[in-house]
């Protein structure tokens, strides 16, 4: 409130309540005051008071906010009300994902005001190499995590949008991880290829002589995630039949096993993850409308590897390193040029199987262009008859269609909604379109 002073023992009476990295800022980014905890985050050899926090935090010589990044400070300065952003901080273990939180505070007697920066290590997810979990430090990742640290904390249903191999079931770990169910059951239920027979036995288990060949009692996967994380990987592939058995679980929290008679109260919270799209799917009459308003209370797109091509180089090291502990296999400038030229339609996934080739192929401890499969060079070829002017090699229209797609797609930045609006298609289409290349 204006007119109201906030003396230093105010300041550090405030900084020493929090174990985390904390810090008081003015309203031109300087840093008044810190905590032990934020000199030790970023391994100051001297006090940070009195630089610029965007100097301290990302080694910038201007705000956030004026070097393409989102601004907390300038946010809580224009609105006077607490912020939260994900940002890359340099810290004493390199570049860390840092959720930071910033709320205004009083201000002093010559009306100034101050800011109150809490900065939260996010630990499920990692900018170098190392560990396990998501890696990654490209904007859309970024965008995604930061969705990720505001939905794992509550009991909110998740849907994980994206293609196959761009990590969803990484992705449904984390939400667990960063939960207060860590310590109970993450329980994934595999819901391709299930007959209504399998399923129901699958998720809510079986009596003994149930059906044929029911020999012994068996729980199921509901009763086995209890108190945990349940995740329903591929969920619009449950057939139309089984769903509305899917929505009454959700709806009223109970089921029964197969040939039995008791209701049986579940207790987990929700993840489904899809690489269909259901918005069109419920269009088309073919995914329950219902069922999809309850599965998708907070929808999180995973970018696909080519729409975050600047994390190809972080994402080889790290695989080289769980493929091939024992070696310290590196990628040639040369071959790390083509992955990153590459579409890679089967996402992360196929990349941990290229790796996994190379590695093999290789000699020496260094993987070249000769170790990669050859249709990767033959996809840079593809782009190439995009730029150039000359007409030769000609190729077939519905083949250049192809090719435009895996450029434009790579190289677009938007949605697909978006994407579908500036070539003229329906995001129907284009989502069709996109699974054959």
């Amino acid at each position: 409130m204006a007119g109201t002073s906030i003396s230093q023992t105010e300041l550090s009476s405030i900084l020493n309540a929090f174990t985390q990295p904390a810090a008081v800022l003015s309203d031109d980014y300087k840093i008044v005051a810190t905590n032990a905890a934020y000199q030790e985050h970023h391994s100051a050899l001297e006090s940070p008071t009195g630089k610029h926090c965007y100097q301290v935090s990302h080694g910038y010589d201007k705000p956030c906010d004026q070097a393409g990044e989102s601004c907390p400070l300038q946010k809580c300065q224009s609105t006077g009300l607490r912020q939260r952003v994900l940002h890359l901080h340099n810290t004493c273990h390199g570049q860390e994902h840092v959720d930071v939180e910033m709320l205004p505070l009083k201000r002093d007697r010559n009306d100034r005001q101050y800011y109150l920066e809490i900065m939260h290590l996010v630990k499920i997810a990692q900018a170098r190499p190392g560990g396990e979990g998501l890696v990654g430090s490209s904007k859309l990742f970024n965008q995604m995590l930061g969705l990720i640290q505001r939905a794992a904390p509550s009991e909110i249903s998740v849907l994980l949008l994206g293609e196959s191999g761009s990590g969803k079931e990484l992705v449904a770990k984390a939400l667990h991880n960063a939960s207060a169910r860590v310590n109970q059951p993450f329980v994934t239920v595999e819901c391709s290829g299930l007959s209504e027979t399998l399923f129901e036995s699958e998720m809510f288990g079986h009596e003994k002589g149930a059906f044929t060949g029911a020999i012994n009692k068996k729980e199921g996967l509901v009763s086995a995630a209890m108190g945990g994380t349940l995740f329903l990987d591929e969920v619009g592939d449950i057939p139309k039949p089984l769903q509305v058995k899917l929505l009454r679980l959700i709806e009223t929290g109970t089921y029964r096993t197969v040939g039995g008679i008791d209701l049986k109260h579940a207790n987990f919270r929700l993840v489904c993850a899809t690489h269909r799209n259901l918005k069109a799917m419920v269009e088309a009459g073919e995914f329950r409308q219902d069922l999809y308003y309850r599965i998708s209370s907070f929808p999180i797109e995973l970018p696909s590897l080519r729409e975050r091509a600047d994390d190809i180089p972080l994402l080889v090291e790290v695989l080289l390193q769980r493929i091939s502990p024992e070696k310290q296999i590196k990628l040639s400038s040369a071959a790390q040029n083509k992955l990153i030229a590459y579409t890679f339609p089967g996402n992360i996934r196929e990349l941990r199987n290229i790796l996994e080739r190379a590695v093999l192929l290789a000699d020496d401890q260094q993987i070249d262009v000769e170790h990669l499969p050859a249709e990767l060079s033959a996809s840079h070829q593809e782009l190439e008859v995009c730029d150039s002017e000359s007409l030769a090699p000609i190729i077939p229209l519905s083949e250049l269609d192809k090719v435009y797609l895996r450029k434009v797609s790579q190289q677009f930045k938007g949605s697909n909604r978006e994407l579908a609006d500036q070539l003229g298609v329906s995001e129907r289409t284009l989502y069709r379109k996109l699974q054959t290349i």
